[in-house]
């Protein structure tokens, strides 16, 4: 078993903490938390609800403290068992009930522990249904000489989940209903239940004070502490094989059957599997499996006016919403690449629906507003996506019913949308930027200040716009239609390219014609590989093996590359701090895991040698899902050595690419 810890690991209170678990439902919520049992982030809790699908999201079930009585031999001279441990926020560790934990290991994606006290051993299971804002909490007596006895305090919240809750005027309404607790917080609260057939359930009311978040602290936030609410104490009895499961829902008529809800968990990961081994043809190995089980984390519903199916991607767990360009980038390691292009075209068919002055959003808010559409690259990725997601389907159909956009998009290009993105018309090559406004992939922004501006024309946009004028000439003549204006576009663009080729450094530069003196950033960053990574590129093949090259010697390890050479005066090697030491480091030194399928294409284009190509991968295959959130890929790394995760514990474009290339470098080499 792939992801499987013993007591080396969950007793040590500092290791089990650094290890976190995640559970989705598909539709925006999730349950995530420490290995320990802590609560380390704002982010963690056993039911953070997408009350406004896939967004909304609000923490309603934030833990459970279990204690145990094990019967000993005379009568009423049992011992109890904490299973919980908390940090409060005066450096107290009460609980210690990691050091029960004998075991935890993932079963697919669900979080499985085995406390062992005694001669008895208990395991633990939490997982979400599909489709719900349903979380189970299941409790089996595996293995002991008599029955134990468990209470359980249930500790509930209603807030935003980037928020953190101090002690207020709430009065909840906790009233009885059949098998369990309906639950309102205030009275604008949507309500929630606690449901269970085999538990007796006494509505409580008392504020938990100073739950300390030490990853908040780490994080330079200014609230690393938190109050929870004590509102229901549950106390059941289980004999040696027996078991019961808490149900935490905003559904009243949740199914209680923890056995036949969990069966139905285990099918669905299943057929998630079974459907991937047939793109591969391949028994997966360990490692792919897990990640295509977490591929599936990401593929929520985004219900629009033409499609209540609609689909999307939360572009990282736990604090990230679904973002454009991160959905395109995903989309073919998500969806492709594990045998669900049904989803790859409807992600495409709900984004078409956004398009507004050729651009696609750049972010979807959590409260609800408008689209964001700060993004020069989300829209030069969506012609990537279609034409990813044609070749492996063939789906004419598809391709057809989008054109109109894809020409709409290119309309806008040429004569220009907004924050100066236009194609200059003496070299063909697109400009983007205007001060005070982040644009590419590289956005970090604190306030008014925008860490890697990148005014000009970025190495990277131009790669995907040479490729989508290659895609959109495809496309025009498989059609029927003209493709004469495209091809005189891709002959100037490609000439124009030529601009970015720094002879003296031996790879490009990364912005051209920007505000400074000569217009040129020779900066060494890993944008550049996408002239060498996407299906067309503008690049000689002496360039493209010169590009590669320096970008592996100067910004590839083990978990990803960097986002600028180690040699640059401006790198920072360690992501952390307060916001202005975090985004000030974000791009400018940080690794990124998906990084490493451009770089993994690149290689292979380059050099041709697919098992040379996949060793890269080889780290963030065997090493990385085992940390940070277990079973998935992280956003970020320090950059310097040991490279330790940062940012989100899980992220779509990481998972996505590791994914994607690791198919790549499965099959027949590609031509240009």
């Amino acid at each position: 078993m792939l992801i499987d810890f013993g007591r080396e690991l969950c007793g040590d209170l500092a290791t089990a903490e650094s290890r976190e678990w995640l559970v989705t439902n598909g539709i925006g919520g999730f349950a995530s938390g420490t290995v320990a049992g802590t609560l380390t982030r704002r982010y963690h809790g056993l039911l953070m609800a997408a009350l406004e699908p896939p967004l909304g999201r609000t923490l309603l079930l934030a833990k459970v403290d279990e204690t145990v009585e094990y019967e000993g031999i005379y009568p009423r001279s049992g011992r109890f068992y904490p299973l919980y441990v908390n940090r409060w926020a005066n450096g107290v560790v009460e609980g210690n009930g990691h050091h029960t934990i004998n075991r935890f290991h993932l079963e697919g994606t669900t979080p499985v522990w085995t406390f062992a006290f005694g001669n008895a051993l208990l395991e633990k299971r939490i997982w979400m249904q599909p489709g719900a804002n349903t979380t189970y909490i299941q409790y089996k007596l595996i293995r002991a000489t008599g029955p134990l006895t468990m209470e359980a305090k249930a500790f509930i919240n209603y807030r935003d989940y980037h928020d953190t809750t101090i002690v207020n005027d709430w009065e909840p309404e906790i009233e009885d209903v059949d098998k369990g607790l309906r639950i309102q917080v205030h009275d604008t609260a949507s309500p929630f239940y606690l449901l269970s057939d085999k538990v007796r359930m006494t509505p409580q009311f008392d504020w938990y004070e100073d739950f300390y978040l030490s990853v908040e602290e780490y994080r330079g936030q200014n609230d690393v502490q938190e109050d929870h609410i004590y509102a229901a104490l549950l106390r059941t009895m289980l004999r040696p094989g027996e078991s019961w499961t808490l149900v935490a829902s905003t559904e009243p008529d949740a199914n209680l059957d923890g056995d036949k809800a969990y069966a139905e968990r285990q099918a669905y990961e299943a057929s998630l599997l079974e459907r991937a081994s047939q793109v591969h043809a391949v028994t997966l190995p360990e490692e792919v499996a897990q990640l295509v089980l977490a591929a599936d984390q990401f593929i929520v519903k985004r219900p629009t006016a033409r499609d209540v199916n609609g689909r999307s991607v939360i572009a990282g767990y736990p604090w990230f919403s679904d973002w454009g360009r991160d959905t395109m980038i995903a989309l073919p390691g998500l969806t492709l690449t594990t045998g669900r292009p049904e989803v790859a075209a409807s992600i495409l068919r709900t984004y078409a629906q956004f398009v507004d002055q050729g651009m696609l959003p750049n972010r979807f808010p959590d409260a609800g507003e408008r689209p964001e559409y700060n993004t020069v690259d989300a829209t030069l990725w969506y012609f990537e996506a279609l034409r990813a997601t044609h070749a492996a389907t063939g789906d004419d159909d598809l391709v057809r019913e989008l054109f109109p956009v894809l020409q709409e998009i290119i309309m806008w290009h040429k004569r220009g949308t907004r924050y100066n993105i236009q194609m200059d018309k003496k070299d063909g090559l697109l400009f983007a930027g205007e001060e005070g406004v982040q644009l590419t992939w590289m956005d970090a922004k604190v306030d008014n200040w925008v860490v890697t501006s990148r005014i000009g024309k970025p190495v990277e946009i131009n790669a995907l716009w040479y490729n989508a004028l290659c895609i959109m000439s495809d496309f025009a003549q498989m059609l029927g239609e003209d493709s004469a204006e495209y091809d005189t576009m891709i002959k100037q663009v490609k000439t124009g390219f030529a601009r970015f080729w720094n002879k003296l450094m031996g790879y490009c530069y990364d912005v051209i014609d920007g505000p400074d003196a000569d217009g040129l950033d020779g900066s060494l960053r890993p944008n550049q590989l996408l002239a060498i990574s996407l299906p067309y590129s503008p690049l000689t093949p002496e360039q493209q093996r010169s590009a590669i090259d320096a970008c592996g010697r100067h910004l590839v390890t083990a978990h990803g590359l960097r986002s600028l050479s180690s040699d640059d005066k401006a790198y920072i090697g360690h992501y952390g701090g307060d916001r202005h030491k975090r985004d000030g480091a974000y791009h400018q030194g940080t690794v990124w895991g998906w990084l490493i399928g451009p770089f993994v294409s690149a290689h292979l284009r380059v050099y041709g040698d697919k098992a040379d190509a996949r060793s890269y991968l080889d780290s963030l295959l065997r090493h990385n899902i085992r940390a940070h959130a277990v079973g998935s890929v992280s956003e970020i790394f320090d950059g310097d050595a040991p490279f330790t995760p940062r940012g989100c514990t899980a992220q779509a474009w990481s998972v996505a690419e590791v994914l994607r290339a690791w198919q790549e470098t499965s099959e027949e080499e590609r031509g240009d």
